[in-house]
């Protein structure tokens, strides 16, 4: 096995891993639990407004 023949099968890999990693961030079943990833930055300021609006103190 030679060196360009090395770098071929390199360049395959990457390749069809860089697929595989395409296809899982944007297949449709996971689509929910990004969504719900992109949210959690705003549940921390929904239960900073409940705790407010009941009149407790922190």
């Amino acid at each position: 096995m030679d060196y360009g023949t090395l770098r071929g099968i390199i360049t395959i890999v990457v390749m069809v891993t860089f697929i595989g990693i395409f296809a899982w961030a944007y297949s449709s079943s996971r689509k929910k639990q990004f969504d719900e990833a992109a949210n959690l930055v705003f549940s921390d300021d929904e239960q900073n407004l409940v705790s407010k609006d009941s009149g407790e103190q922190k």
